[in-house]
């Protein structure tokens, strides 16, 4: 098992920044990838981010491409989303979750199976 535990939001105005960051403990490295997710009030959950472990690589889907970027710590075991340009829509408890997704399938929730407890991001028009 991995526990998460994210950090790093807050209240932001509309085109502003924050750096969320995952620490991780337990068996981080038995899960190939970490994930953020969000989930605004009556929406469903959406990925907008993940990375693979061993090669860095992120992805992102179309609503957050070339404003939101993942990276992670391998020594510090720790992932981290950095959001630029941040819009109301962006609203959201954001969650990091870790799991062994295939690389067609690295954002789709099911392929996660470690959850942290969500940190809010609150953007003000």
């Amino acid at each position: 098992q991995v526990q998460l535990v994210e950090s790093g939001g807050g209240l932001v105005q509309a085109g502003g920044s924050l750096r969320l960051s995952c620490t991780t403990s337990g068996r981080t490295f038995s899960r190939s990838a970490m994930g953020w997710f969000r989930q605004a009030p009556g929406k469903e959950r959406e990925c907008v981010a993940a990375i693979s472990w061993s090669t860095g690589r992120g992805y992102y889907p179309d609503s957050v491409k070339g404003r939101f970027t993942i990276s992670r710590d391998i020594a510090k075991k720790t992932v981290f989303l950095q959001m630029n340009s941040l819009e109301a829509g962006d609203t959201a408890v954001y969650y990091c979750a870790a799991g062994w997704p295939l690389s067609a399938r690295m954002l789709d929730s099911r392929q996660y199976v470690d959850w942290g407890q969500g940190t809010q991001v609150t953007v003000s028009s």
